[in-house]
Formats: C-alpha cells, sequence, structure tokens
C-alpha cells in the first residue's frame, strides 16, 4: 500500500463530508409533519447526538482526559454564548424557516460544524500514522455521518426546510473536515495534542443543545416514556454502527 499523498487526504476528507448528505434521504418519504411527529424526530435526533457524544468523549479520552474535559467546558460556554448573542438578534432566517425554528437550526449547524472540524483533524492526524490506519479512519468516519446528516436532517426538515436543502446543509457542516484534514496531516505533531480538546468542544456543545433545546421541545408535545424509548433506541443503533466500524 503507497503512502499517503495531500491529494488522497484531501479526497478522503471530501468524502466524509459528503456522507453526511445522504443522511437526509430518508425524509423524502415525509409527506406531512404533525407535533408529535417533531417531537419524535427531535427525540430520534436527540439519541443520535447523544451516542456521538459518547464516542467523542471515549476517543478523546484516549489521548488526553484532562483536555478533552477543557473542551467539554470549552464547548458548553460557547454555544451557550452563542444561544445568549442570536436570542438578543431580531428577524433569523435560515432554509426557509425563520425565528425560533431558523434558530434552533443555525445552533444545530454550529454544533455540527464544530463536531466536523475535530473529525477532520482527526483524519490528518490517522493519515500521518499511515495510510492503512488513515483508511479506516475515513470509513468509520464517512458511516458514522451518514446517521450524523439525519439528525440534522430530523431538525431541519420539519420546520421547513427541502430535503435538498437539508442535505446541503448536511454536507456544509461538514466542510470543515477536507479543510483541517490536510494541514492536520502536514502538522501531526502539531495538530495531535489539538484533537482531545476539539472533540471534548464538539460533545460539550452536543450535550448542551440536547438537553437545551431537542428534549425540552419534544416533551412538550410527546409522552415522555415514550421518548425516553425513541432516545434510548437511536443512541443503541447508533452505538451498534460504531460497534460494528
Amino acid at each position: 500500500m503507497s503512502d499517503p499523498t495531500l491529494l488522497l487526504v484531501f479526497i478522503a476528507a471530501l468524502i466524509t463530508a459528503l456522507a453526511t448528505g445522504l443522511g437526509a434521504l430518508p425524509l423524502l418519504a415525509m409527506r406531512s409533519v404533525s407535533t408529535r411527529a417533531l417531537a419524535y424526530g427531535n427525540g430520534v435526533a436527540a439519541g443520535l447526538m447523544l451516542a456521538a457524544t459518547f464516542s467523542l468523549v471515549v476517543e478523546g479520552f484516549e489521548v488526553s482526559g484532562p483536555r478533552t474535559i477543557l473542551g467539554l467546558l470549552l464547548g458548553l460556554v460557547g454555544i451557550w454564548l452563542a444561544k445568549r448573542y442570536f436570542d438578543s438578534r431580531d428577524g433569523i432566517s435560515l432554509a426557509n424557516t425563520s425565528g425560533a425554528d431558523a434558530l434552533k437550526i443555525l445552533l444545530i449547524m454550529g454544533v455540527m460544524t464544530v463536531h466536523s472540524a475535530a473529525e477532520g483533524i482527526g483524519v490528518g492526524v490517522a493519515y500521518g500514522g499511515g495510510r492503512e490506519l488513515g483508511d479506516f479512519i475515513t470509513i468509520a468516519i464517512a458511516l458514522h455521518n451518514v446517521p450524523e446528516g439525519l439528525a440534522i436532517a430530523l431538525v431541519m426538515v420539519p420546520r421547513g426546510a427541502s430535503v435538498g436543502k437539508a442535505a446541503w446543509w448536511s454536507i456544509l457542516s461538514s466542510a470543515p473536515q477536507p479543510l483541517l484534514a490536510v494541514p492536520a496531516f502536514v502538522f501531526v505533531l502539531a495538530f495531535a495534542p489539538v484533537l482531545p480538546v476539539g472533540l471534548g468542544l464538539a460533545a460539550g456543545a452536543m450535550l448542551w443543545m440536547i438537553f437545551s433545546e431537542l428534549l425540552p421541545e419534544a416533551g412538550e408535545a410527546a409522552d415522555h416514556s415514550t421518548l425516553g424509548v425513541i432516545v434510548t433506541l437511536a443512541f443503541t443503533c447508533m452505538m451498534g454502527v460504531t460497534l460494528l466500524l
């Protein structure tokens, strides 16, 4: 197997980004959205994001526990400040939505973008360890990105965005992956210490999004017991995918 090149690293990270858009495809079957369906969608998104958070923290702890915890705190502070900033702004609109719905979409886009930045660094650092490791990590992240794209689509489509736009925004949220994978590959020694901070930062922002936005809104329109089952099943399915990888 040949040594990894800059072009190979970029293409590999681009594939992981494009895979995120596939997560929106199941929503092509969605015709109309009731309040309860929106609540269940929030529950599925929360379960998928919770599993992704768990994986991020575990991966970060394997490199550095303290730096991962620092990232968790930075992610919490960052997303909380972003929420306060956008709350003070009027007339927010995004993907055919406005107001509170647009804000929720904007926040999950921000969370997933931070997440993809950490994954992009992970791809570059992995290729710094050799072609075989880099290829494995690329495949794992690409498959992992599909349900993460679904999580984004489950928030966007019920709030008025088309499936095509949801897929596009999902891919856009993963744009940092090819952009950061190459410099991380070139400067692997410099980027490697930053990786656990980035993983923790994404995890902290995700946790806030789950418990501050998705689940409280879902709990207003769905039975909490049913919602708990949905979140747990989504979490279990996502962890099952992770285990297979």
